[in-house]
């Protein structure tokens, strides 16, 4: 005898082409998977995508230094401990040109770092689409390629985030830097360090959380599939998926 009730506290989830009222702006039959553990978890990816992103591409942003102080006025004549006019001649030359090499060297890691962004972005946001347009249902296959997917991209991320740093301490520690650094410290101009700043090393961190998440994600792939067999076998039981 077949019995429709499900275990007490058990999350429901209508199948796909069941008309079951439903009120709520995530009550609808697709709109219903932004509210499971794996949309969740593929948000945060999307999320952690978007601040990678946002902090790599500071890397890309203008140098700033004496190139910009003029155009930035007073804020920077203090900020920086003095008149920009301390450059004059050949040494302001010299440090027009450092700002430039310096900013060539750091060009091709922080467009990498926002390739690697943007690529985590777009993945993350066809999972989305993926499971908000109910595929897994309809495949339940396409959640053992989406687990398989979530591992590769977890660890082809750690060897990104060696490379990123590799790359990055080359440039501090290179001549163009150390000289520059030298410059503006001999006229009293501070923040010019050869070091990793704090959107760098935030770059570095959200990657790391970033693996945990397609970690997460993975999991709950697998345990996605195994939800979908279950529902397959007893139609007239109700899951969450």
């Amino acid at each position: 005898m077949q019995s429709g009730s499900t275990a007490p506290g058990a999350a429901l989830e209508v199948p796909p082409g069941s008309r079951a009222a439903a009120p709520g702006l995530l009550e609808c039959g697709r709109c219903r998977y932004l509210r499971t553990a794996r949309a969740c978890c593929q948000m945060v990816e999307a999320l952690l995508a978007v601040l990678i992103l946002v902090c790599s591409s500071v890397s890309c942003g203008p140098t700033g230094g004496y190139t910009g102080l003029p155009s930035l006025g007073g804020i920077y004549y203090y900020q920086y401990g003095g008149a920009y006019s301390g450059f004059s001649g050949a040494d302001g030359d010299r440090a027009r040109q450092l700002d430039q090499h310096f900013q060539l060297l750091k060009l091709p890691i922080a467009r990498a770092a926002m390739a690697v962004g943007g690529g985590l972005l777009v993945f993350s946001c066809t999972l989305i689409l993926v499971g908000v347009l109910q595929l897994p249902w309809r495949f339940p296959a396409w959640l053992l390629l989406e687990c398989i997917l979530d591992i590769m991209v977890a660890i082809g991320i750690v060897p990104a985030l060696y490379y990123y740093f590799h790359f990055l301490l080359e440039v501090y520690n290179s001549s163009v830097c150390k000289e520059r650094e030298q410059l503006y410290q001999s006229k009293g101009y501070q923040g010019f360090k050869c070091s990793l700043h704090g959107a760098e090393i935030a770059t570095g961190l959200l990657g790391c959380v970033a693996v945990l998440a397609y970690l997460l994600s993975a999991g709950l792939a697998v345990w996605g599939y195994r939800t979908v067999h279950k529902l397959k076998q007893k139609p007239e039981q109700l899951y969450e998926l």
